[in-house]
């Protein structure tokens, strides 16, 4: 990255007279610097653009969730594996290291409402309060059993949120009240619950919903347990919400896939939250830049677009509107009828 600033030092040093920085001033500052910087830079830079833009963001969500006027956030976090003999401080296992970055996605904006990384060490669940704090009466969340604890989930419904998550394999529950007799469609059960667990129903005293429901994964249908605290929707209903959570994953993909966060460049956990809430910086501008362009692309294609023209002096909302598939132009296009076959009468 250094010897690459350096070779365009020229077009560099036009931003506010910026100079290339040495590998060891490099170094020294992804060590001793402050990741929170980049944090409040993410956080500030996400307001000032919705402020700039209130429609910003607003055209990702999956077709499902137009039926829902209340907003739905989608919780989640994903693994980034790090180098194990260079980075202690991130031990995960007995030979590996990893870092996990925990996000609230806002499935209206598909744009981040709370992120937090940290170490892989600690179960997802220790981190479910944090992310779900900013939660208000009336909205949705969603989130994957490693996020289930029952305390968690009785403050959600004294907060009046709706909620809808996976059961694990050991709930221990009695049916109190059968929503509806025999198998409807991919729904195989549908009923009110009480949790038995002495310590699960102290945490949660009150009934819960279980929706059982066959969907197609790979392919293939399987069995999925669903638990929520809504008793008016229908349960096709809680089980296609539960499948909007998969829209997390293409966020994750866009992030560690096309923003190419794998390789790092520092080995200590500054260096690490620095490179990682610059992406999480990067992925908000490129997704701003092409709400201006009305860009209708890929991500990828977007964003090596735009690494390509970095150093150019190019206009970059120009660049991204006259950038597509061909038109017709101004030549005419040719017809069946005009084609000329010889041997063919």
């Amino acid at each position: 990255m250094c010897d690459a600033l350096r070779l365009h030092s020229g077009p560099l040093s036009a931003i506010r007279g910026a100079t290339p920085a040495s590998r060891n001033a490099f170094s020294h500052a992804n060590r001793e610097r402050n990741p929170e910087m980049a944090q409040q830079l993410f956080w500030a830079m996400l307001e000032h653009l919705q402020q700039l833009h209130p429609g910003f963001g607003g055209r990702r969500r999956p077709k499902f969730a137009f039926r829902f006027k209340r907003l739905i956030h989608v919780v989640d976090s994903t693994t980034i594996a790090l180098v194990a003999r260079c980075m202690d401080w991130a031990k995960h296992r007995r030979r590996k290291a990893a870092a996990k970055c925990h996000v609230r996605l806002n499935l209206q904006t598909f744009l981040p409402t709370f992120a937090l990384v940290d170490t892989a060490g600690e179960h997802d669940n220790l981190r479910a309060h944090e992310l779900c704090a900013g939660v208000q009466a009336g909205e949705i969340v969603i989130f994957d059993k490693a996020y289930m604890d029952f305390a968690h989930l009785a403050d959600l419904s004294l907060r009046e949120v709706f909620w809808v998550t996976r059961a694990k394999a050991n709930l221990q529950c009695r049916v109190v009240r059968k929503f509806q007799d025999g198998i409807e469609g991919q729904i195989l059960r549908d009923d009110l619950i009480q949790l038995t667990s002495p310590d699960s129903k102290k945490a949660y005293p009150v009934e819960l919903r279980r929706v059982v429901a066959n969907v197609e994964v790979d392919g293939e249908l399987r069995e999925m347990v669903f638990l929520t605290n809504n008793l008016a929707w229908s349960a096709q209903t809680i089980a296609d919400l539960y499948r909007c959570r998969w829209s997390i994953e293409v966020f994750f993909k866009e992030l560690k896939q096309t923003l190419q966060l794998a390789d790092f460049l520092g080995h200590n956990a500054n260096a690490v939250r620095w490179q990682v809430w610059t992406a999480l910086l990067v992925y908000l501008l490129l997704r701003f830049c092409a709400f201006l362009s009305q860009w209708g692309h890929s991500f990828t294609r977007l964003f090596t677009l735009l690494r390509a023209a970095l150093w150019q002096r190019w206009d970059c909302r120009g660049l991204l509107e006259g950038c597509g598939t061909a038109g017709g132009g101004g030549r005419f296009l040719g017809t069946p009828e005009q084609a000329y076959l010889p041997g063919l009468h």
